[in-house]
Order: C-alpha cells, then structure tokens, then sequence
C-alpha cells in the first residue's frame, strides 16, 4: 500500500473512531437526561399529593361521621295523674286526695352524632329505681251543688294526703308548713284559687283544690280569673283565665274529627289551676303534634304529643297513656318543671323547677330547646290565634 492510501486510511479510520465516541456520548447523556426527568416527575407527583391532603384533617373529620355513645343516667320519673268523678261534688270542681310524687329511673340510651354534628338519641333500657306515686283528682259531676261556695268564715278541711300552708297565694311564695289530711282549719279570705286559713296557731295560704267545706252543703267558688290577652311574646307559664266553660267552646271544632279535644277539654282547664300554664299553648302543641288528633300515636296510644319519641323510632318510643288526660297532665307538669320556670321556681305540690331546658317562658324562647323546627312557635302562635278567636 502506498503511503498516501496509508494517510487516507488512518485519517477515515480517526473520523470513524472520532463519531463512534460522539455518538456513545451523545448516547450516554440521553439516558441520564431522560432518567432525571422521570426521577423529578415522579418526586413532583409525591410532594403535590403531601401538600394538598391534611391526613390529620381528613381523620378527625372521618371520626365526627356517625360517632356513637352509650349514656346511662339517672332521671326523674314522672309520675301520672288520675282523673275520678266525685258526684258529691260541684260539676267543674276538683280535689287532690292524693299527692303525686316523682320517681327515679335508670336509663341508658344510644347517641349517634351524624356527619352534620345532629344528635340522635335511643333509648335502650330503662330500670325504675324508686317507683312514681299517682296523683289522684276528683272531679266534682253534681249540679246540684255547683251554686255553693266556700267563703269567709267557712271550715274545710284539707282533702290531699298532704297540703303546703304559704306566706303568700301563689307557689313562688315560701312555705310556712306542711298539714296532714283531714286536718280542720277557718277560711280568712277567698282570692282566685286561693284560701287564706287559719288552724293550729298557724296562718297562711293554701290552694283551693286541696280543701272541702266541713258543711253538709259545700260549695266551691266560680273561678272568674281574667282573660289574659293573647300575644306572641305573653308568658306561657300563666293561665289563660279561660273558664272551664270557655275551654269547652273553642276546643269543639269540626278539625276534631274523633272529638278528642272536646271530650277532653276540661282537662286543659284543670291543668291550669294546677300547674299554673297556658291551658291554651299547652292544646295548641296536641293539635300541632298530632294534627288534632288523627295521627297514629294519638289514636293508638292516647299521646297527643308524641311524648317520649325517639327521631329513630318514633312511634314504637313515643308513650302510651291509659287516658288522655294522662297524657295532658303529663306534658303541662314537663313544660313548667323544664322549659318555662328556672331553676329553683317554686312549682306544683311544694316542688321547685328544674330548669334544664329553660331558656324563658315566651315561645320562642320554648321553641330553642323544645323543638328542632325552628318554624314551630309560630306554628303555635297560629293556633293559639285560632282558639282565642272563637271566644
């Protein structure tokens, strides 16, 4: 070979060498280049999703969904009240022979905290732990005696199994002593559902429905209370002034399809004398509840009121009642021991309130504790209006 194909030869054989070696670098690089960026893609990806999710965040908020508690706790068991007919008393006219007393119970119930923080509540067992006492009320049906009246200088003698003597006539006065059955005493005044007495050295108040006149012929006063005027902000946790006669006309209506209100009426009127509410907010609520009496639980378990229903099961939860009345009696003593007095009021039968759930006594105040439909005082306000216009 000559020298110069020699020249050409080594010079091709350089360029060759020169391109392999550019070419395993060029190579080389690509590879490296494409492995970082999948590397930086894939560390993006990992640090974006860390950013944006609050693992803390996302499992307390999985806790709030649906959490359950089981609660036992010891309450008051209320005790019912018996209505009897006496005809040796005035028609309209009542007497306590009988104290009520409350009881205690055990109950231990399921609360459920949905993802909307609504509390539910059901109950799963109950034990009586000290039995309830029934109050017992005669009702007088004789019309014979109903123009009779106790009055000045008039003897009773005090009717219920025990009576409270106050300083003053009403419940929030404080009391001077406590007397037996049967125990004589002279009346000193008559004021509403009142009788200033005097037995045994002691003077004082007592309510009218725990006395009967020593004469032969006793006769109670007609409770001629004032009207109270009708607003949406009156106190609920006094009586409408209503006459038993008046509660019978505006609670017989043609809506009353099973006549439950009107069979039932003078009860709306005993509860005041009582308990010292609105006998009128307290029908309005057992019309509203129970569409004037045609729902299930009115019909079938005499609960104008859906009382003690559970939002989980309410007709199987709700209580059933022997008697309307019972059901009446019960709701009126609930509403004045919880929702419209505070704690501490002097109440019914020497009681104070418990003021768990007051919040005062007008219906919207009632309205924030009693029932979760925040339209529901104005749904009572329009039945109230509805009742007091056929007066």
């Amino acid at each position: 070979m000559k020298t110069k194909d020699k020249v050409i030869l080594g010079i091709v054989i350089l360029i060759l060498l020169i391109l392999i070696f550019s070419y395993y670098n060029i190579y080389t690089n690509q590879v490296v280049s494409y492995a970082t960026d999948v590397q930086e893609q894939q560390e993006d990806v990992v640090i974006s999703n860390a950013q944006k999710v609050d693992v803390e965040s996302l499992i307390e908020n999985k806790q709030k969904q649906n959490v359950e508690q089981i609660i036992t706790e010891e309450l008051e068991l209320e005790y019912t009240t018996v209505y009897k007919n006496n005809k040796d008393l005035p028609k309209g006219t009542m007497q306590v022979v009988q104290e009520g007393r409350t009881g205690l119970q055990q109950v231990t119930k399921k609360r459920t905290i949905d993802e909307n923080q609504q509390i539910h509540e059901e109950e799963i067992s109950s034990i009586v732990i000290k039995s309830a006492v029934n109050k017992i009320v005669e009702i007088g049906t004789s019309n014979s005696k109903a123009t009779y009246k106790i009055s000045k200088g008039t003897d009773v003698y005090v009717t219920s199994d025990r009576a409270n003597i106050m300083s003053e006539d009403n419940l929030q006065s404080n009391k001077i002593t406590t007397i037996a059955k049967n125990t004589q005493m002279k009346v000193l005044e008559v004021k509403n559902d009142w009788y200033k007495i005097s037995t045994q050295g002691t003077t004082g108040w007592i309510k009218s429905e725990n006395v009967t006149a020593v004469n032969p012929n006793p006769t109670y006063t007609t409770q001629n209370n004032q009207i109270t005027k009708l607003s949406f902000d009156m106190a609920l946790n006094t009586p409408s002034g209503l006459s038993l006669e008046q509660f019978k006309k505006v609670l017989t209506d043609s809506k009353d399809v099973n006549n439950i209100f009107s069979d039932n009426a003078e009860y709306f009127y005993y509860i005041e004398r009582q308990y010292n509410i609105n006998g009128i907010f307290v029908a309005s609520i057992g019309i509203h509840e129970s569409a004037w009496g045609t729902s299930r639980i009115a019909r079938n378990k005499k609960n104008l009121f859906g009382y003690g229903a559970y939002d989980s099961s309410p007709y199987s939860s709700s209580s059933t009642f022997s008697s309307y009345s019972e059901g009446i009696d019960l709701i009126a003593r609930v509403l004045v021991k919880y929702y419209l007095n505070p704690k501490g009021t002097s109440i019914y039968g020497g009681e104070t309130a418990n003021g768990k759930y007051y919040n005062g006594n007008t219906l919207t105040a009632v309205n924030q504790k009693y029932a979760t439909d925040k339209g529901w005082a104005n749904k009572l306000y329009s039945y109230m209006e509805y009742l007091y216009s056929k007066l």
